[in-house]
């Protein structure tokens, strides 16, 4: 089971990547507004505005997770449920907002490339105009990874 602060920072960027698209549905925007309502009114020192930005940065999440853990949100069973819904909601509407890409470079020079151990609800390893001279090494990726059916439980 994932801890609380991780499944709302999941929640979080899932729900302000669906937010970016055109074709949000109703019900995660809705659902979005309830969990940053939750953060922001009890919260106020957690900064959700990285997240929202950069939604698909796994040290964004991991940091407001940590953000959240400090402030004392990891028993509040309210934005657990809240932080569920939403997840529940984009995965209803707009599963592609919640597929990931474990590595994704752009524009990069390199004399050499090492990737490995990678897990991704979506593609493995992107990379954009990017030029290697040497070896490339990509090992252990793990792409296209179903997310459960249900959304996760707190531990």
């Amino acid at each position: 089971m994932e801890p609380l602060t991780t499944i709302v920072a999941t929640a979080i960027a899932t729900g302000a990547a669906a937010g970016l698209k055109d074709t949000a549905k109703q019900a995660i925007s809705d659902a979005y507004r309830v969990v940053r309502s939750l953060i922001t009114g009890r919260y106020r020192e957690v900064d959700l505005t990285p997240v929202e930005k950069k939604p698909e940065s796994i040290a964004k999440r991991d940091s407001l997770a940590e953000d959240l853990s400090a402030a004392g949100a990891d028993e509040d069973a309210e934005l657990l449920a809240a932080a569920q819904k939403l997840i529940a909601a984009v995965r209803a509407h707009e599963a592609d907002a919640a597929a990931a890409i474990g590595v994704d470079l752009a524009r990069i020079e390199a004399d050499a490339l090492r990737i490995s151990d990678v897990l991704s609800t979506g593609s493995g390893v992107r990379a954009v105009d990017t030029t290697v001279h040497g070896s490339i090494d990509i090992s252990d990726v793990r792409a296209g990874v179903r997310l459960p059916t249900d959304p996760p439980t707190a531990r």
